[in-house]
């Protein structure tokens, strides 16, 4: 692993896995928790096509070692704490389903906690189509996990590797604060052959390549897998906020933010009942303060 998989004469990038690539991100030290390995697909749909998906499933974790299309972890790059999810394309071609989709979002809000960058390096065929629309809806879901992250102003880092396509480049992969892309990497919605196939026009040797893209103005730069360590932890000291506490958890603010908003709500409409009160005739405006009035411990 000196090199990362990239070959030293001609500088190809060949596949990685999801945990080789945490061990080369955190220096080849083993230092990194990976987190929500229980996590699971379900068969919601009792999808068969030459074999159900369960079976699919169950081959894809034993081929693998692996739980999900993608490996969500705590460490450090460079000596700077971030939340990595890195999907891993070995495991049915990285689709994206409703565990992927969910181990994203809680990754977001696990960096939300820990007042920290997210990390996510992709590499996905699309949405799982053994789970139809379910798949789709991850697209939304992790979409506003990442406007989570801007609302509290972390940055998010992503890093587009070969292939990158449908519904993962259509949703979060695409919404990268610093976006970056290994060489030669596929990054497209469709691939060139569907397109061909479609249209039945040629389509450029280039097309939807990192090069391309870097000149179409979709990704920042274009770098080797041995230079990302380097380069992601310049960006993450660059990020580095020290004054910034850990956030609870978004449901807590939420939840906080509803309750004082209605108690609030609460209080105005009390004032204004009681203001009124008294131009009401005497028998509605003795049900009306009833109906306000405090209610003791015991009542339901």
């Amino acid at each position: 692993m000196a090199n990362a998989r990239v070959c030293t004469n001609c500088a190809h990038h060949f596949a990685i896995t999801a945990r080789e690539r945490l061990d080369h991100l955190a220096g080849g030290h083993d230092e990194w928790r990976e987190i929500w390995t229980e996590l699971r697909a379900s068969d919601p749909l009792q999808f068969v096509d030459l074999e159900p998906y369960p079976d699919r499933v169950r081959k894809a974790e034993q081929s693998t070692d692996l739980g999900e299309a993608v490996v969500v972890a705590e460490l450090e790059i460079e000596g700077e704490l971030c939340v990595a999810a890195i999907m891993d394309f070995k495991f049915m071609g990285g689709s994206m389903g409703s565990v992927v989709g969910e181990k994203i979002a809680r990754g977001c809000e696990r960096a939300i906690e820990l007042g920290v960058p997210l990390v996510a390096i992709t590499s996905s065929g699309g949405a799982r189509m053994q789970e139809g629309v379910l798949a789709l809806m991850q697209m939304a879901k992790t979409v506003v996990a990442f406007e989570e992250m801007a609302d509290a102003n972390l940055p998010i880092i992503v890093v587009l590797t070969h292939p990158t396509t449908g519904g993962v480049w259509a949703s979060f992969a695409a919404l990268g604060d610093f976006t970056y892309a290994e060489p030669g990497a596929l990054i497209a919605f469709s691939g060139p052959r569907v397109i061909e196939q479609t249209t039945r026009e040629k389509l450029p040797d280039d097309f939807g390549k990192a090069e391309q893209q870097l000149l179409n103005g979709q990704i920042d730069a274009v770098v080797d897998r041995r230079d990302l360590p380097a380069r992601i932890g310049k960006v993450l000291r660059i990020c580095h906020r020290p004054d910034l506490a850990a956030q609870p958890p978004l449901a807590n603010i939420i939840s906080q933010a509803s309750g004082e908003r209605m108690g609030r709500i609460a209080d105005a409409v009390a004032e204004t009942i009681t203001q009124t009160l008294p131009k009401l005739p005497k028998k509605i405006a003795d049900r009306v303060a009833k109906a306000i009035e405090p209610r003791g411990g015991d009542d339901r």
